[in-house]
């Protein structure tokens, strides 16, 4: 009797690399599906207009604690790392420019978003997951009643809306915290650092440039998160699992797209 040869160890690597990038393949094409509901439903006016207000207050009013603390701090953060070189080379004059690009083109938007993805994104798929393991998804079609126009495009629109808003209020806050900051640690006055924020050196373009990737960063936290609820099966185990895959690849999602952006908005 004849056994047949075991597979080659190279042969299951690719037999692996070949499932994985299937599978992306196939949640990349779900995910634009989903977005392709979502831009229906709002093109025809069918999202429910209670809904997103709802999920504004509280996805974005509830979430500005978490914003002005992270801000705050990230500014004092720039500030002492840039100590150091700010003192040897006597740059005070730069120390306005150089927070100013840093948060407005990458770490406003990119730590915003990280903050919405754990608070927002997560919390989304929970509530969604939890209403799909106990059918209520299934009893609002019962109803006739499109659950991509009554709850995943209200909670899309206002994860994207409160993202773009925070990161405005985000970057405000972190320049503040850094002057604050390099006032009290490098004695580099108010004055001076606004003058260097405001210098030719920066424009809106560097505004824009990180506007853009928030509208981004949270249209991939509210794809993935109301994909990995509305799809939830297994009861509270299932929606643990759907939560931990929202942050995963909303995560990479956004340092993915974060390295994409950045070569296109140079």
């Amino acid at each position: 009797m004849s056994l047949a040869p075991a597979p080659s160890p190279n042969l299951q690597r690719f037999d692996r690399i070949a499932l994985g990038a299937a599978e992306q393949a196939r949640l990349t094409g779900t995910l634009a599906l989903m977005l392709a509901g979502i831009v229906r439903a709002i093109v025809k006016r069918e999202m429910d207009r209670s809904e997103l207000l709802a999920n504004l207050h509280r996805m974005g009013v509830k979430s500005l604690p978490v914003v002005v603390t992270t801000a705050l701090f990230t500014g004092g953060i720039m500030v002492i790392q840039a100590g150091p070189i700010v003192e040897r080379y006597g740059a005070q004059g730069l120390l306005g420019w150089g927070a100013g690009f840093g948060t407005l083109r990458e770490i406003g938007p990119l730590l915003t978003a990280l903050m919405i993805s754990g608070r927002v994104g997560a919390n989304n798929t929970a509530e969604l997951g939890t209403m799909a393991v106990t059918e209520q998804i299934d009893a609002l079609r019962a109803l006739a009643i499109d659950p991509k126009s009554f709850l995943v495009a209200p909670r899309f629109c206002a994860i994207v809306t409160t993202l773009l808003l925070s990161t405005l209020f985000a970057d405000a806050l972190a320049l503040f915290g850094a002057a604050e900051c390099g006032w009290a640690l490098l004695g580099v006055e108010p004055s001076i650092f606004y003058r260097g924020l405001t210098s030719d050196l920066l424009g809106i373009g560097d505004v824009l440039h990180g506007l853009i990737k928030s509208v981004v960063f949270g249209a991939v936290i509210g794809l993935s998160s109301c994909h990995f609820g509305m799809t939830t099966r297994g009861g509270a185990p299932g929606v643990g699992r759907s939560v931990n895959a929202t942050v995963v690849v909303s995560a990479a999602g956004i340092f993915g797209l974060d390295y994409l952006l950045s070569f296109v908005l140079q």
